[in-house]
């Protein structure tokens, strides 16, 4: 009984030991992206990071490389068939992604993603892929039901086939960005008036995006089965909402279609190249934790998540 009683205590000891480490300090990374009128020099000096609400020592803030970065452009299969004067635009954009960086280029179909061009960094063959979107009303299910499977199943760049959309046994060390380019609307949450606002489909894909550290950026184009001022403004909603909450930005022009995607997609690619992964510790035992983040330099505002989990890691480099 003795010898019971003895091993239990070492067990329950054990137990708290290991809670204990789990719930302390944990090294933990994010993205952050800075958005300066002029060319800004950014240090850990000049960051001041709070993880809910406590101010927090930065342990390093490294720029993202060409190499070290990953962009998945989904388009959402049920777009108007008018983005195809957008076709030669997004082709040159491949193409010109800085050497080195992964691109993904997928179609959001019946709530998942099918890859066109699995990761690679043939942007020349990347750029072929892209083709018209079907144009069928309502083919994307939703496209924050597309965005949740994708960041789940983030596909590697050794994946072989264009159906195998299975996660990687070794975890992805890069940064991670989306680049949606759908009408944003969520048909199973209903109305689209402007007093149903508030969507649970849209609320997963932002913790699963926080949760997988991933930035959701996004171009509003309508879509083939959804018209007027209510739709517009619904859908340009939930992109605004994703965006801000995962550290990304939602770009639009008025409640219809811009003119060119060309302007937006300058800024993407800007954003990705001025973008840093922020490694600070963050407390452990926890889903997600709220962090913020401002430099104290003039005229430079920084974005990143609102809540990130504690122990993501976007580059080998994290202890």
């Amino acid at each position: 009984m003795n010898r019971y009683l003895v091993v239990l205590t070492l067990l329950a000891a054990s137990a708290t030991a290991a809670r204990a480490q789990q719930e302390g300090p944990t090294p933990t990374q994010a993205l952050v992206q800075v958005d300066s009128a002029a060319p800004a020099v950014i240090k850990t000096s000049n960051v001041v990071l709070k993880v809910d609400n406590n101010i927090t020592p930065l342990t390093s803030l490294a720029p993202v490389t060409p190499s070290g970065a990953q962009v998945a452009i989904l388009i959402d299969d049920g777009l108007r068939m008018s983005v195809g004067r957008e076709l030669a635009g997004l082709r040159k954009f491949v193409e010109s992604l800085r050497p080195g960086t992964e691109v993904f280029i997928g179609y959001m179909q019946n709530g998942r993603v099918v890859p066109a061009q699995n990761f690679t960094t043939d942007h020349a063959a990347a750029a072929r892929s892209l083709r018209l979107p079907q144009g069928s009303p309502g083919i994307s299910a939703s496209p924050y039901f597309c965005v949740s499977d994708f960041v789940k199943k983030w596909p590697s760049a050794r994946t072989q086939g264009p159906r195998d959309l299975q996660a990687s046994t070794v975890p992805v060390r890069k940064a991670r960005f989306i680049l949606m380019i759908s009408n944003g609307v969520d048909p199973y949450n209903g109305s689209t008036s402007i007093t149903n606002q508030n969507s649970p489909y849209v609320e997963t894909a932002i913790r699963d995006a926080q949760r997988a550290g991933v930035p959701v950026y996004s171009i509003y184009y309508s879509g083939a089965d959804f018209h007027g001022h209510r739709s517009s403004f619904s859908g340009q909603s939930y992109l605004q909402q994703i965006a801000d909450a995962t550290g990304g930005t939602a770009y639009y022009q008025g409640t219809g279609n811009p003119v060119s995607l060309d302007p937006f997609l300058e800024k993407f690619q800007k954003a990705v190249a001025e973008s840093y992964i922020a490694t600070f510790p963050a407390p452990g035992g926890k889903d997600l934790v709220r962090i913020n983040v401002k430099s104290s330099l003039s005229n430079t505002k920084m974005r990143a998540p609102e809540m990130v989990r504690p122990g993501n890691r976007l580059s080998a480099s994290a202890e």
